[in-house]
């Protein structure tokens, strides 16, 4: 059973079926592991999003880049925590052709180091401070757990980071509060509900302070890591010499932030709104917001007026900016048109027959509670919005309440075993790295991290549920993928 809803079948069955079958992704039959495709309507749905999260970095200042794929041994080596922590997931390129290379060169499972190397070369002074860059690019991870489409792959081909330099630590801060709130409106926008954390330490990006995450559930009840924060600190400045002449005539290294996310943004979107009929996308992403669905039944001319009457319709739908289309196939019925454009999400359908014809509406039926209205055609423009409008309300709402119906607290170890199953759970905790270990292996889940905020009140009286001293904060745990 889903948290959010029941999709009819298992989770996983039910993501690889609509991936498939709605034509979005295909994965598993490209002969090297870990890699998919894109395809035309899942490409599309990838476009919006990456759209929508480009716009958002555009409005806070952020500069997009294109940096080379290959990374040099030498630079990615430089950062010596970084490379212990991607050092067995390098995908490395040892020849040109037959010959080999002087220096191994390495597919970029990220960007902090060649960016880092790069801007000792462009950066010299306070005064052209801070620099925010992003780029939308592939990054290559040898995956060895077992890998899943969009879940879990070896190449990440939608991976959105960005690398912020600053001339003070309370600038990276500042950064930091930046990144997160245009994530949460970015996750927001997209109906997909989300808890942050400060992630434990071991578990924080390599080469960082510290590291803030978002996490969802997915239906099957595991959490997915969604987006990530750094605050990078001075690790990588350091390393490439970064050098910043600053306002009092000094000479200091730089403080760096990063943050990224995937195409998990995209199977989180698909996942939390889908049902057992297939995907319900957002009207204000969707690749097709609009179908119209003709009805041609009777004589001839009747059925000339129905389609004369759906081309009316497109023609006002497009002058008012909906991303429509006329599905005038032939050769399917008009309930196998509906179940085509259900499975892959389109928020709204238009069935347009003789009866509308005569009445000058149109019949919209929503994709998420299937409620039908009847609309006059010179009304259609606006109803279409308001209609639209109030269904990605409707679709985020029932997402963001399934969802904080599955974040509990546990004021005991027992009491949080007995709910780590499909939940995330939040333990009182008393700052000790041991404690927090040693609960993750008494409750059977994984440890995501501290919230950002905690009220005094929040936490009372409550003690740490390992060793029984005061709490501090709560722990969060889940079953992760």
């Amino acid at each position: 059973m889903s948290i959010y809803r029941d999709l009819g079948k298992d989770f996983d069955e039910w993501f690889d079926w609509i991936v498939k079958e709605a034509e979005v992704y295909d994965y598993g039959r490209y002969p090297v592991k870990g890699m998919g495709v894109w395809l035309p309507y899942g490409f599309k749905i990838r476009k919006n999003v990456v759209e929508l999260m480009r716009n958002l970095l555009d409005a806070t200042g952020h500069e997009e880049v294109l940096l080379p794929l290959l990374i040099p041994d030498s630079i990615l080596a430089k950062e010596s925590e970084h490379v212990r922590g991607f050092e067995d997931q390098v995908y490395w390129v040892t020849h040109g052709g037959l010959t080999p290379l002087d220096v191994k060169l390495a597919l970029r499972p990220t960007s902090e180091t060649p960016l880092s190397y790069l801007e000792s070369l462009w950066i010299k002074s306070y005064k052209q401070l801070p620099k925010k860059y992003y780029q939308f690019v592939s990054v290559f991870r040898y995956e060895t757990a077992a890998t899943r489409a969009m879940i879990r792959v070896r190449e990440v081909s939608t991976f959105k980071e960005a690398h912020t330099l600053h001339s003070t630590f309370e600038d990276s801060e500042r950064q930091v509060a930046e990144a997160v709130e245009i994530y949460s409106t970015f996750f927001r926008e997209l109906g997909i509900p989300f808890v942050i954390s400060k992630r434990p330490e071991w578990d924080k990006f390599p080469g960082a302070i510290y590291t803030i995450a978002y996490d969802t559930l997915m239906p099957d009840g595991r959490t997915l890591q969604i987006g990530t924060v750094h605050n990078l600190g001075r690790s990588f400045t350091i390393a490439f010499n970064v050098w910043i002449h600053m306002p009092d005539g000094t000479m200091d290294y730089g403080w760096q932030t990063s943050y990224g996310i995937s195409e998990r943004v995209v199977a989180s979107l698909l996942s939390v709104h889908g049902d057992s009929t297939g995907l319900r996308l957002p009207f204000k992403y969707a690749p097709i917001q609009v179908v119209v669905v003709p009805i041609p039944t009777g004589p001839d001319e009747v059925r000339r007026e129905v389609l004369n009457l759906c081309a009316k319709v497109l023609e006002e739908l497009r002058a008012g900016g909906t991303r429509s289309l006329v599905d005038d196939r032939e050769d399917m019925t008009p309930g196998d048109k509906f179940y085509y454009w259900e499975r892959r999400g389109v928020p709204l359908r238009l069935e347009v027959g003789p009866r509308e014809v005569q009445s000058k509406t149109v019949t919209v039926v929503r994709r998420d509670n299937r409620a039908r209205i009847s609309v006059k055609l010179e009304e259609l423009t606006e109803a279409i919005k308001a209609v639209g409008s109030d269904y990605d309300n409707a679709i985020k709402s029932e997402a963001t309440e399934a969802f904080s119906r599955h974040v509990v607290r546990a004021r005991s170890l027992e009491e949080a075993g007995s709910l780590i199953e499909g939940n995330i759970v939040e333990v009182p905790w008393c700052g000790r790295v041991s404690c927090a270990m040693e609960m993750e292996l008494k409750v059977g889940g994984r440890a995501l991290g501290t919230p950002l905020k905690i009220l005094d009140s929040d936490i009372g009286e409550l003690k740490c549920a390992y060793c029984g001293d005061r709490a501090r904060t709560f722990m969060r745990y889940s079953k992760r993928y």
